[in-house]
């Protein structure tokens, strides 16, 4: 487990604890990675670490109590919070399931607060991301606000009067799961031509295939490299090769915003928001196509031209919107548990 900021002094460490309040421990579990950090009142984090996400249960628990206790070592936290990427129960305190985690109706809350010896408070990834956001970023100033987290995948939280909106059954809003394509790309959900199929980090590289095939290659670098050694091709690279203005990088983010676009104007359509922040890993590339996104959001919108569209905004917190917002929902249901 690798730390990610520099220890400071146990002298330090007292003083900066007694300045930020109550602490919490925020944890975002990946697929691949996770991420926990000390978060203070203000949305600081004040240390993390990282780990490899472990593929069953039991080991996935012992990584949380290695990381967790290593935290604690160092900072006088109260509360863990964990931003899940899966279904949960409404009471939030099971884990019903993850396509990428190995839970199935696991009481996690309950056991891990028995195993690390604090409170655990559970949460939607996507909705720690809109809490985080809500509290110290890009959607302070929001009335009905899309946060859209956009990695591998596609996650939302909608916050509706600043409050989040969860459904009947704790499990809105799915909508990286809406069918943009019949009969499109498969999906991990076992549906086909859901959006995050073509909006997302796992998309754009079915976008630089489809459009290497197509003979949309010539002249870049990136269609050499991946001829090479076709498993270098991710979407972290296929956004640096952008960034870089490779030709075929630059069309697969053109198509990116396409869909980007149609699946905002839909989402429009029906909760018709007045803010959209774009959160996760391409979230934090926004530079790479939001205006073109934008424009093809306010053409499609049914009665373009006739009525206000959404602000569509960068994310202030960056990837580090899962933990910041896990330990605040870990702090305030402490608080409210307490009365104070």
């Amino acid at each position: 487990m690798s730390r990610r900021v520099d220890l400071v002094s146990s002298d330090a460490t007292a003083i900066l604890a007694a300045d930020s309040g109550r602490l919490a421990v925020g944890i975002d579990i990946g697929g691949t990675s996770t991420r926990a950090a000390v978060v203070d009142e203000q949305g600081q984090i004040l240390d993390k670490v990282r780990t490899q996400t472990p593929a069953t249960a039991w080991a996935l628990e012992a990584c949380l109590d290695r990381a967790v206790g290593e935290l604690r070592q160092r900072w006088p936290v109260e509360a863990v919070g964990l931003a899940i990427a899966g279904f949960l129960t409404p009471d939030r305190q099971t884990v019903r399931f993850s396509p990428h985690l190995p839970w199935r109706e696991a009481a996690v809350a309950a056991d891990l607060t028995k195993r690390l010896g604090l409170p655990v408070f559970l949460e939607h990834d996507a909705n720690a991301a809109a809490v985080a956001e809500l509290h110290y970023g890009a959607a302070a100033r929001g009335h009905n606000t899309l946060v859209l987290a956009i990695g591998t995948g596609i996650g939302a939280g909608l916050l509706l009067d600043g409050e989040l909106y969860r459904g009947s059954f704790g499990v809105a809003p799915e909508l990286g799961h809406l069918r943009l394509v019949p009969d499109g790309r498969p999906c991990a959900c076992g549906k086909f031509g859901c959006w995050e199929r073509y909006c997302s980090g796992t998309a754009l590289v079915d976008h630089v295939v489809e459009l290497v095939a197509d003979g949309a290659g010539a002249g870049s670098a990136l269609a050499r490299e991946i001829g090479e050694d076709p498993g270098s091709l991710t979407g972290r690279r296929v956004a640096a090769a952008a960034a870089d203005g490779d030709p075929l990088a630059v069309a697969a983010f053109a198509e990116f915003a396409r869909w980007l676009g149609l699946g905002l104007a839909m989402i429009g359509d029906i909760f018709d928001p007045d803010l959209v922040v774009l959160a996760g890993g391409l979230g934090a590339a926004s530079s790479l196509f939001l205006d073109e996104a934008r424009e093809h959001y306010r053409s499609m919108l049914t009665g373009a031209g006739h009525r206000k569209t959404a602000r569509i905004r960068p994310t202030q917190l960056g990837e580090a919107a899962g933990v910041i917002g896990a330990a605040d929902v870990a702090r305030r249901e402490l608080r409210a548990a307490s009365g104070g």
